[in-house]
């Protein structure tokens, strides 16, 4: 199953998730992630944080979803902020699609212990809807009941 995480940049939340979900899943799933107007680079930050929770950096990149094309996902699963006012991107695929808004730790302003609280607490939120995901019972479920089930995720 691959699934992909989408926000607007591609250099915080979808990296997390990507790096997240990738390093709870068995074999069988895999995470990419992508940006409706990707920056280009990763924040060194999303980085930093990933590596002090041991979670491996490599490959992570900022990408549009055109990337995808000759591969598409079959989950799209959005980490945008609607509550801050900030356009979700749109997938055009068959893929299930799925929301789970987390704010963006970049925005927030502070010193460095106040910031990096904000960055581990949106991998915690992250790492818990994984989690949640990856206990899923995806061969008794249909594709609606898997929708509702992801979407329950991502009120978690």
């Amino acid at each position: 199953m691959r699934i992909l995480f989408m926000c607007t940049a591609n250099s915080c939340r979808s990296i997390l998730s990507e790096a997240m979900f990738n390093h709870l899943a068995p074999e069988g799933f895999e995470a990419v992630s992508a940006g409706s107007f990707p920056k280009g680079q990763v924040l060194p930050r999303s980085l930093r944080t990933l590596e002090r929770a041991g979670i491996s950096i490599a490959g992570l990149s900022s990408k549009g979803n055109d990337a995808f094309e000759a591969n598409p996902p079959d989950i799209v699963i959005t980490v945008c902020d609607k509550a801050a006012g900030e356009a979700c991107p749109v997938y055009f695929g068959p893929a299930l699609k799925s929301h789970w808004g987390l704010a963006d730790p970049s925005d927030v302003h502070g010193d460095e212990r106040e910031v990096d609280a904000a960055f581990n607490a949106t991998l915690k939120r992250i790492e818990q809807r994984c989690r949640a995901f990856l206990a899923l019972p995806y061969a008794d479920l249909s594709r609606d009941a898997l929708k509702r089930e992801l979407d329950r995720i991502g009120n978690l």
